[in-house]
């Protein structure tokens, strides 16, 4: 299954004699939840899953959304209707850097039929296509959850990363650059580290740039087939976006995906005696 999915092909999935389950998992760095929007208006038949209480463990010193245990996400998924074998599209407001991190961690949950709807619910209601404020009640899933189909590094990893291959920083310029930060003990970015901001897989229009057009955007920042790649962000989430662009790039595959650390800023700015960098370059 492609990592995106268009308005129109998902559209007719729905239509089909297989729809698949479809999550939406809308959120803003700072609230307001994202349930108040999916309880006024979402894609029919989706389901909302939370991304801070169930896709994610308890903030703590692995960092602000550390990832679940593989048995409460099993639990999240099962209730949300996620079956083995069975396609599910991941929806956020837009851009489709918040749905990455459902595509990622049902990719490293061992389900390979995902994806993100490409423009997300604004794509979806630009075209003025079916809404719903019905909560569905779906059949209870049977997916079983095993991690580790992609690779995770902790702080160590991430920094070797740096040095010996590419590490993405998917944060907005100003806070890989040190000039601001809202969240994180800390400002600045990992030494070695370069900027790829998630803002800019897509297009001013909210959907996802064209494979070529991602491919020479990370080529540029030294990325080719053969580099060891890994993405960071500031809790971990929109790295994920990272991760799937980097495969619509071509650059990555399911057998070779490009690494997640999971913990990012928020893990790293926590230990005083982890280096950090700021200003516009690797540092």
């Amino acid at each position: 299954m492609h990592p995106l999915i268009s308005t129109e092909a998902l559209a007719a999935a729905l239509s089909g004699d297989r729809p698949p389950v479809v999550l939406d998992v809308r959120w803003r760095l700072g609230g307001p939840p994202g349930r108040q929007d999916y309880e006024v208006a979402h894609i029919p038949g989706a389901e909302y899953v939370d991304l801070d209480q169930e896709l994610s463990s308890p903030p703590g010193p692995g960092g602000r959304h550390p990832l679940p245990e593989p048995v409460a996400l099993e639990r999240v998924l099962r209730a949300a209707g996620v079956r083995a074998g069975h396609p599910v599209v991941a929806y956020d407001g837009g851009d489709g850097s918040v749905a990455a991190r459902v595509w990622w961690l049902l990719r490293w949950a061992g389900h390979d039929e995902v994806a993100v709807l490409d423009g997300g619910f604004a794509a979806w209601t630009s075209e003025a296509r079916e809404v719903t404020a019905a909560t569905p009640a779906p059949k209870p899933g049977d997916i079983e959850v095993r991690p580790g189909a992609m690779p995770v590094v902790d702080a160590d990893g991430a920094a070797t990363l740096a040095r010996t291959g590419v590490l993405l920083d998917a944060r907005a310029g100003a806070r890989y650059r040190g000039e601001t930060e809202p969240v994180d003990p800390r400002a600045g970015h990992i030494p070695g580290a370069l900027n790829a901001p998630s803002a800019e897989h897509v297009g001013a229009d909210g959907r996802w740039l064209t494979a070529a057009a991602l491919a020479t955007r990370f080529q540029s920042l030294g990325v080719t087939a053969d580099t060891p790649i890994g993405a960071y962000c500031g809790s971990g989430v929109t790295a994920s976006s990272v991760i799937l662009a980097l495969e619509v790039a071509g650059l990555t595959d399911k057998t070779t995906p490009a690494t997640l650390y999971a913990g990012s800023w928020s893990n790293w700015s926590t230990d005083p005696t982890r280096p950090t960098a700021t200003g516009p370059d690797a540092g």
